[in-house]
């Protein structure tokens, strides 16, 4: 008997060592470091674009930005900044707190023209087997597109080969995942976006509800590398969106690159679409109108007899038919 309970035992602690890791497995993948300027959390793109001279700071988060769920960031976190010029800076991080858990800043200054490449490595060995390499671009200037594309020597990177702004919903998205500087072939690449704390519970909630056999692949989009390292994506809707390609290390530790792409809004915007109710009353009212006028042309045409009803009467008959009328169709 206590041999059996003994195994039975066994076999429980393996299955809920099994369903531990597998939740951690699942978890991890849609953890991001998001680099979020301005100094808020309900960043736009338009937080990504600067003026020179202007003093920018960076806010390091770690957490889902689908879900909007926040996690002490790990402390093991280097940052630094290339320039237009490909001056690479390290910048030193500041410990903040942000929505109640341990996240950094940095800051630099915009002195030039073009485009810098903020880039983050974060060690998040011990909850997740990770290392993170992150990388946002900073533009500056009317027509100053250059330095977008640059290559910051990260472990695990993306190139893009779509300028990263000026981006509208719809628009397709494609780059080159690099390891140690070579092609990343056949590698999964993480596509998510990021909502507000507000935008955050109910969009999970609806997934929950409209795809309840698995909402997190609504959560977090994928697609691989092709033999040369290279991956395209549609970007249907504005927002930050995260981009990451995942080198996957046997019996050490993942790599992963990620890119973030601020998406705009359709330009120009797209026209309302007005609802059938107001077609409806849009049509009762020209037809109402038709009929005044065919009454007002009857008066025109026809002279008044003595003591027949003046004009006065006819529109309070008229005012009453329209009542009548729209009273009808209310009742349909």
């Amino acid at each position: 008997m206590m041999e059996g309970r003994r195994k039975m035992t066994t076999i429980a602690a393996c299955l809920l060592a099994v369903i531990v890791l597998a939740s951690a497995a699942g978890v991890a993948s849609a953890h991001f470091t998001m680099l979020f300027p301005g100094k808020h959390m309900d960043v736009t793109p338009e937080d990504y674009i600067a003026n020179q001279g202007e003093t920018k700071t960076i806010w390091i988060l770690w957490g889902h930005p689908y879900e909007h769920i926040l996690f002490d960031c790990p402390e093991e976190l280097d940052v630094s900044v290339m320039d237009p010029d490909g001056k690479l800076t390290e910048l030193t991080p500041s410990e903040i707190t942000v929505e109640g858990v341990r996240a950094y800043e940095v800051s630099f200054t915009v002195e030039k023209l073009g485009d810098y490449v903020v880039c983050a490595r974060l060690n998040a060995s011990e909850e997740h087997g990770l290392i993170d390499y992150t990388k946002a671009v900073i533009h500056c200037g009317e027509e100053a597109w250059f330095g977008w594309d640059a290559e910051v020597g990260q472990e695990t990177e993306i190139i893009p080969f779509t300028r990263p702004y000026g981006l509208e919903e719809g628009f397709v998205f494609s780059g080159k995942a690099l390891y140690n500087g070579n092609a990343l072939p056949d590698a999964d690449v993480e596509v998510e976006k990021y909502h507000t704390k507000a935008a955050g519970g109910e969009v999970v909630e609806k997934a929950k509800e409209m795809f309840p056999y698995d909402p997190p692949m609504m959560f977090t989009r994928v697609t691989k590398t092709n033999a040369a390292g290279d991956f395209v994506y549609t970007l249907d809707e504005p927002g930050i969106w995260f981009i990451g390609a995942t080198k996957e290390v046997e019996g050490g530790l993942a790599r992963r690159g990620v890119f973030i792409v601020p998406v705009l809004e359709a330009f120009p915007a797209k026209p309302e679409t007005v609802p059938p109710v107001l077609n409806d009353l849009k049509s009762s009212i020209e037809e109402l109108k038709s009929r005044i006028q065919s009454l007002e042309d009857k008066i025109e045409t026809q002279k008044q007899p003595a003591g027949a009803p003046g004009f006065g009467m006819i529109t309070a008959v008229t005012g009453l038919l329209i009542v009548v009328y729209l009273l009808k169709r209310r009742k349909r």
